[in-house]
């Protein structure tokens, strides 16, 4: 029994050690033909104002925007307790302030969780080819349930990630372990 014991929990580990590294690596930037969209999901807002997480996959996709990856933008996310804004509205405005018209951009203010913001933004522009942003640690389960919903996407890593140490990245690596079984296990 013991021995039984020992391997099991030897086997955890190095699932749990197999599926970290996925997550710490991150799928790779995925190049595709003429996505039709930049989907990024949302992260915390403070008052009107991006966190610098939030802010870093916005500007992602404004750079995007700008080389002409893809001609549209839905930023993703409702609002917080304190939040003036909704997230993709912040989202918006900082895009908007960056000089991506208004007419190139959409929003879904409902979600509240990364599988929401998928399904919601999925269902404003449809099966859609679309380059997901956010950061790279986040990617390997948003790219996950991107997947099961049979959407057309590829990842698009933010570059300039607040998520930059190890202090930063492995809490929320981490805690994307916790999230990405979650998923796997109870679906959402």
């Amino acid at each position: 029994m013991k021995r039984m014991l020992r391997w099991l929990a030897g086997a955890l580990v190095v699932w749990l050690a197999g599926v970290f590294t996925l997550i710490w690596q991150g799928p790779p930037a995925a190049t595709m033909a003429g996505p039709e969209y930049v989907v990024v999901l949302g992260a915390a807002v403070v008052a009107d104002q991006p966190t610098p997480v939030f802010a870093a996959r916005i500007d992602h996709a404004v750079d995007l925007w700008r080389r002409g990856v893809a001609p549209r933008i839905i930023f993703t996310g409702g609002t917080g307790e304190n939040d003036l804004f909704s997230e993709a509205e912040a989202g918006r405005r900082r895009a908007i302030a960056a000089g991506v018209p208004a007419s190139a951009i959409l929003t879904e203010s409902q979600s509240r969780t990364t599988l929401q913001n998928l399904v919601f933004a999925r269902q404003v522009v449809g099966r859609s080819n679309v380059l997901i942003v956010s950061d790279r640690l986040h990617l390997t389960r948003a790219m996950a349930m991107a997947d099961d919903l049979d959407w057309g996407a590829a990842p698009s890593p933010a570059p300039n990630s607040a998520y930059r140490t190890w202090r930063t990245k492995m809490p929320f690596a981490l805690r994307e372990l916790y999230f990405l079984h979650h998923y796997w296990l109870l679906g959402e």
